[in-house]
């Protein structure tokens, strides 16, 4: 047995320059480095606009291309008769089709129904209604063409949507709380210190050069609903004794080849002081994070170094000019993160959350969502990070209609366990990195085990996670099931769709007796085909072999490894 743990993330070696600006000088190590000191990605756009939508796809040089094309959420995305075998051995020209991801930023989730509208058009019109929910709560659309570009930026901006470092090495969006401002057991809204921060930083010159992706997270839900532990930075709602509502401090979460939790610097922020800490932190980041090599030039490799105690006085001392007052850890959460079902707002009306498979949608389905949300007097929806949606704002007397509605577009407010609680991320489909289908047998998968599983009744959910490469942008390691693509040989030598398989990893537990990072299996790996079977086996030896109120992930870190094939 192996196990994924923390320790991996190590700082780079001492005695060399690891480009950290306010260290070792501005000079670029690296050819990512030269094209974002060359030109700031951000003045891309206006050569989309003015040059390569007129020109057409061709005409676009590869910096910006595979590079700062990122700052404005456009991927290119991969061709389709590439096989996953050959992911590691062609670069990205290679893969790459003529057509892009777009990345719509949605920051805190939340949209109202005319933008959700807007965004089904765009679909529907200019991406072959592709729609996805990510787990960042974006929403991401496919085969758009470059030709198109203006069109969909001035759709979406005549609605106060934006793409702006939606991608790249820059600040990303900002996860909130999907129930903020309308949860009956809400400790804060984080919404003004989400808006402020958009206003005011997202798209700062100052702020467009970072290492490498920042990711935040602001809640200030009991249910601890924005998974705090995997980001660069989060503000988790706590109430001081003495100061009243405001924000844990977290910094330095990430996943990837190297996963590692947060860790709590033990500061109690307010709300009125919640950007410019969150600026601070950016801004360390920027200029003491590791530039020479990309993957270690994440913010968690810097707290690897310096730990929480010098983190926290280099932001007071360097960079906010005062002590920050200690302050008391969130508790940990008494309810699902997710938000799916029923539930009762403080105003008296109710938030519906809906679980689609895998987040998988359209641009007719997002269009159907709005319309079907203003019938019933609705004119908010939001997604959350856990590829869920949620319409606000519902009547006691229209949800029951609202619910029967949206189960015909495959939309669930009372979802099986693991129609509920199984993500995926893009996958080969159109993912130039992934080695794997996801979507697609996520979804098979779903349906073989509602049948299979369909009588072991369960205290507890197990969730269960895609991945189709070490990237994690599904967070396998955070899963009770997580699974890393990869190519296996069959019995016959040919190349099939195949996972390793990561076990007993968990979120959202303040406390962090049950958040931790999976464990591998020595030489565990499931074929796509076989992984319903893997799933029922392990699952009911679980039911089988667990103690009362014992979660999966508790369950299979005690297990010996026989248990677990």
């Amino acid at each position: 047995m192996t196990t994924t743990a923390p320790a991996r993330v190590r700082p780079p070696r001492e005695g060399r320059s690891n480009g950290q600006w306010l260290v070792d000088g501005t000079a670029p190590l690296n050819h990512n480095e030269e094209f974002k000191a060359e030109d700031n990605p951000l003045n891309v756009r206006a050569r989309i606009e003015q040059v390569y939508a007129k020109e057409g796809f061709d005409s676009i040089p590869v910096d910006d291309l595979h590079g700062r094309f990122r700052w404005m959420g456009l991927y290119t995305q991969r061709r389709q008769d590439i096989p996953g075998s050959r992911t590691g051995s062609l670069g990205p020209e290679e893969l790459s089709d003529s057509y892009f991801m777009l990345r719509i930023r949605i920051d805190g989730g939340a949209v109202s129904t005319e933008q959700l509208r807007v965004i089904g058009e765009i679909s529907t019109e200019f991406a072959r209604d592709t729609a996805d929910i990510s787990d960042r709560q974006n929403i991401q659309l496919h085969w758009i063409r470059i030709e198109d570009m203006p069109e969909i930026w001035r759709r979406l901006e005549a609605v106060g949507l934006i793409t702006t470092e939606a991608c790249g090495d820059c600040t990303r969006v900002v996860l909130g709380s999907p129930v903020a401002g309308i949860a009956a057991d809400e400790i804060i809204d984080p919404t003004p210190v989400i808006r402020k921060i958009v206003d005011e930083y997202i798209g700062d010159p100052e702020l467009s050069n970072l290492p490498r992706k920042f990711k935040s997270a602001i809640t200030g839900h009991p249910s601890l609903d924005v998974v705090h532990e995997i980001n660069d930075i989060s503000l988790v709602g706590v109430v001081h004794p003495e100061l009243g509502p405001g924000f844990d401090l977290w910094v330095g979460g990430g996943l990837s080849v190297a996963p590692r939790l947060a860790e709590r610097l033990g500061t109690f922020i307010s709300e009125e002081r919640a950007p410019e800490v969150w600026l601070g932190v950016v801004k360390i980041f920027r200029d003491y994070g590791y530039r020479r090599l990309r993957n270690k030039a994440r913010l968690k490799f810097l707290l690897a170094e310096w730990g929480p105690e010098k983190f926290r006085q280099v932001l007071q001392d360097e960079y906010l000019g005062y002590q920050l007052p200690d302050g008391p850890a969130p508790a940990p959460a008494p309810s699902p993160g997710d938000h799916v079902g029923v539930h009762a707002q403080k105003d008296g009306r109710h938030y519906v959350g809906f679980a689609p498979t895998v987040g998988r949608v359209s641009g007719t389905i997002l269009n159907r969502v709005a319309a079907a949300a203003e019938r019933v007097g609705s004119q908010r929806v939001r997604f959350t990070p856990h590829q869920k949606l949620l319409v606000l704002d519902v009547p006691a007397d229209e949800v029951a209609p609202l619910v029967e509605e949206l189960k015909g577009l495959g939309l669930h407010a009372d979802p099986s366990p693991f129609r509920r609680h199984t993500m995926a991320c893009t996958g080969i489909e159109f993912c130039k990195l992934a080695f794997v289908d996801t979507k697609d047998t996520a979804t098979a998968t779903i349906a073989e085990l509602e049948n299979r599983l369909g009588d072991v009744k369960l205290e507890l959910p197990i969730t269960l996670n895609l991945n189709g490469c070490p990237n994690s942008c599904a967070r396998i390691q955070t899963a009770d099931i997580g699974l890393k693509g990869q190519i296996l040989t069959g019995a016959d030598g040919e190349h099939e769709f195949g996972y390793q398989v990561h076990l007993g990893g968990g979120l959202a537990s303040a406390d962090r007796e049950d958040a931790g990072l999976g464990r591998t299996v020595r030489g565990l790996k499931v074929s796509a085909d076989e992984l319903p079977a893997y799933v029922e086996r392990v699952v009911r030896r679980f039911a089988d072999d667990h103690e009362p109120g014992e979660t999966f992930s508790a369950w299979a870190k005690r297990s010996d490894e026989d248990a677990l094939r």
